[in-house]
């Protein structure tokens, strides 16, 4: 894949709003198959487009790739031959020690790119415009609608209701049933109430609705009330999710197939993150377990690995490294 080809589908996936790691190697220390400006992207499913490095190196920069995209950091990774280094992190780097690089050390700059915030505003008065131009002048991403049936994006992270008294019911409710995080109804101290009872919703979905919406800054001006419902966003924002690797096929009809139930039995592995680990039983290097993992499957276990030498290594002669 060319530079523009790779910045081409960088621009698609962010205009997706698909989260994704750009991955850039910065330096290289020879003997490397990579040099210094090949550049990949790391996807939220672990796969890889592009190229900086041999499959040993890929499986580094997935692992430490997937692990980014639930933080959003981005740092500085360091790739050694070294097997006597152990796994080390100071402040944005990253340095691994991987017995399996034909040699040489690579350092790779691993850049997180998520899509901006992304909020939804309902109606056309005057606080709902302040809202879209305060919230671009932010960074977010501010959809204004002025129909009650426009379908919420399921990675919206709010729902600003400044309509006014129209269809404020309709659309409040439709943001509650998709679980966005925040929920806020522009109105009164008087008013606000009564919309809320009004809802037909139980009472633990009530109480998430924000409403007078903003945090109580004195505000006046449309554009003053604009700022202090994003303040009370930004105050209140729970963690941003984003989506985890396909995972696995358990019913996948090759018994080398990676499946992750295995994985978890034999231990070394996290299932509760983003992207879930294990150790590759030959080099002892972590790597990540995705829908396209190398693995093999022995003694009723699923085995993953780093690259094709080492599964090829597990294979000939399993009982050596599981003795």
């Amino acid at each position: 894949m060319s530079v523009a080809e790779l910045r081409a589908r960088a621009d698609g996936l962010r205009s997706g709003r698909t989260p994704f790691v750009q991955a850039t190697v910065v330096r290289a220390e020879r003997p490397t198959s990579a040099k210094a400006g090949d550049r990949a992207l790391v996807l939220p499913d672990g796969t890889i487009e592009g190229f900086v490095g041999g499959s040993c190196a890929e499986s580094t920069v997935r692992l430490h790739g997937l692990r980014l995209l639930r933080t959003g950091e981005s740092t500085l990774l360091r790739i050694t031959p070294d097997a006597a280094e152990p796994a080390a992190t100071a402040e944005g780097l990253v340095t691994v020690g991987n017995p399996c690089l034909s040699g040489g050390t690579l350092e790779i700059f691993l850049e997180a790119m998520l899509p901006p915030t992304l909020v939804h505003v309902y109606g056309d008065a005057p606080v709902a415009r302040a809202l879209a131009s305060v919230g671009a002048a932010v960074g977010y991403d501010v959809r204004a609608f002025s129909d009650p049936d426009t379908p919420i994006a399921p990675d919206t992270d709010a729902v600003v209701v400044a309509s006014h008294g129209r269809e404020e019911e309709r659309v409040l409710a439709a943001a509650l049933s998709a679980g966005v995080g925040y929920v806020a109804l522009v109105a009164s101290r008087r008013r606000g109430p009564a919309v809320l009872a009004a809802l037909g919703v139980d009472d633990e979905q009530r109480a998430r609705v924000h409403t007078p919406a903003g945090l109580d800054i004195g505000a006046r001006t449309p554009q003053e009330v604009a700022l202090s419902v994003l303040a009370e966003f930004v105050a209140t924002r729970p963690a941003r999710v984003h989506p985890e690797p396909a995972a696995p096929d358990p019913a996948a009809p090759d018994p080398a197939a990676p499946v992750l139930a295995d994985a978890v039995a034999a231990g070394g592995v996290t299932a509760g993150g983003v992207t879930a680990d294990a150790v590759d039983p030959v080099c002892g290097m972590t790597v990540a377990v995705v829908a396209t993992s190398l693995a093999a499957s022995h003694a009723g276990r699923t085995w993953y690995f780093c690259g094709p030498g080492c599964r090829q290594a597990f294979v000939d002669d399993p009982g050596r490294y599981l003795g």
